[in-house]
């Protein structure tokens, strides 16, 4: 019982220590942030086995420790022009409905801890909103820079995550 307690109250400290605090990346000219809570860890590039048949955003496959990782570049999700892949070019490992994907991303910027206050919602842009407006649920200024912090259950769409599931099933 008491051993239950304690797991409560560590669980309760952790999450805590995550409140607020946001991943930021940049991708292209923007500033991105994800709540530190879905990032597992950020690994550098490597080599990614393309799947056939798959959204052109999802670029494909990692092995990281023996797991398959589906992989999606942000920059394509946005529908911004592709770049090429750089030394500062890194995987956001994430959990997401209880999926791991990574993230590629351009460069990371750091970690920055916003209040909730400090969080406003993104402006409706005319009746065409633009694509990355849908993963956006709101706006962080850190500093002298604008972050748009990213809703990553929105950024991976469910015929996705059941595509990737059918895939590492092959896999394994």
């Amino acid at each position: 019982m008491a051993e239950e307690q304690n797991d409560k109250e560590e669980e309760l400290l952790e999450e805590d220590a995550e409140k607020g605090k946001f991943m930021t990346f940049q991708t292209g000219k923007e500033y991105f942030g994800i709540s530190i809570s879905f990032v597992n860890e950020i690994i550098p590039m490597q080599a990614i086995t393309k799947v056939p048949e798959v959204e052109d955003y999802i670029k494909g496959l990692i092995n990281l420790r023996g797991k398959i990782i589906p992989v999606i570049d942000v920059r394509v999700r946005f529908r911004m022009e592709p770049v090429e892949y750089t030394d500062r070019t890194c995987i956001i490992v994430i959990n997401v409905k209880s999926t791991v994907i990574g993230l590629i991303v351009e460069r990371i910027a750091g970690v920055d801890t916003i209040q909730d206050e400090d969080i406003v919602p993104p402006p409706a842009l005319g009746k065409r909103e633009n694509e990355q407006s849908k993963y956006v649920y709101g706006l962080a200024r850190t500093g002298d820079t604008v972050k748009l912090l990213l809703d990553p259950e929105k950024l991976i769409r469910e015929e996705d995550i059941q595509a990737i599931e059918e895939i590492q099933d092959e896999e394994e």
